[in-house]
């Protein structure tokens, strides 16, 4: 296993700090604020770590971004236990940086059973082979990133993730609001099913919002630009790797009122549909004088 994929897997990972009371620890990825992908993916790690046994799995969760996080300090994760059902299972999540909620969840968790089933076809499109990663991308355009983040845009990463047909970040064109990632760990995992599940969660946070800029020909790296979470939902629908390749669809519906609208489906190699993902994001351009309050 490389050595980011462990780091991130640790990341992932909480020290219990009381009843139902967690801690983890905070990553610096480049951006303005806290990933918020690490809090969703440690925020899951926190619910499942009150579970009544192994056998649970998520089936859905919903969260709010409530403040901005801060990549200097750790985040505290308390968990309520909404109830424990025979086949389903609650928890509300709320986690904390310095004493103040930065994000609120409730999961909801499964004991697996068979029933019926039908899912959406997957998209056809290329394949991952041939297509270069984003880290690849991100290297070839190292000089215009600004120094202070250009050695983390151009670190390792530990999922590697290839998108078709790429925006320029650095001089967007308009584009249909659609985008096809395909995603993967770097290294071969474990068969530790919550690590695939949480790494997911945590990387599902990539690449959805700027979806929703395309129509507009503008970019997450323009200094007028105020991109940022709102909300976040996720439903899975069967078992997944996260080290085998996984085609993330995204497509934004609908956007007004400074906020975007994206959605996403996640694809197995063999076509089935393993995930459905939801998000509206804060897209605002704001003056050169400043942001808004």
């Amino acid at each position: 296993m490389s050595d980011v994929l462990q780091e991130l897997l640790s990341l992932l990972k909480l020290e219990a700090i009381g009843v139902n009371r967690f801690r983890g620890h905070s990553q610096d990825l480049g951006f303005r604020n806290l990933f918020g992908g690490q809090v969703l993916g440690q925020s899951l790690s926190a619910a499942m770590e009150t579970l009544p046994d192994e056998q649970w799995v998520p089936h859905s969760l919903h969260a709010y971004f409530l403040r901005p996080g801060t990549v200097q300090d750790s985040v505290e994760f308390e968990v309520e236990i909404v109830r424990d059902g025979r086949t389903f299972c609650t928890r509300q999540v709320t986690a904390s940086q310095n004493g103040k909620a930065i994000l609120t969840m409730l999961c909801s968790f499964q004991q697996p059973e068979e029933g019926f089933e039908h899912m959406a076809p997957m998209p056809q499109v290329k394949g991952p082979d041939g297509i270069p990663s984003q880290l690849e991308l991100a290297r070839m355009f190292r000089d215009y990133f600004p120094e202070r983040v250009r050695d983390i845009y151009t670190a390792d990463k530990p999922i590697e993730m290839r998108v078709l047909d790429p925006v320029n970040i650095f001089a967007p064109t308009k584009k249909e609001p659609l985008k096809y990632v395909w995603m993967k760990a770097d290294a071969p995992m474990g068969d530790n099913r919550t690590e695939h599940q949480t790494m997911l969660a945590y990387a599902t946070d990539f690449n959805l919002i700027p979806t929703a800029l395309h129509p507009h020909a503008v970019s997450v790296t323009q200094k007028d630009m105020q991109v940022a979470s709102l909300d976040h939902s996720i439903w899975f629908h069967r078992p997944f790797r996260m080290d085998e390749w996984l085609l993330y669809a995204i497509d934004s519906p609908a956007a007004a009122g400074g906020r975007g609208l994206c959605r996403g489906q996640i694809f197995n190699q063999a076509g089935e549909l393993v995930a459905s993902v939801a998000q509206e994001g804060l897209i605002r351009k704001v003056p050169a004088a400043g942001k808004p309050a």
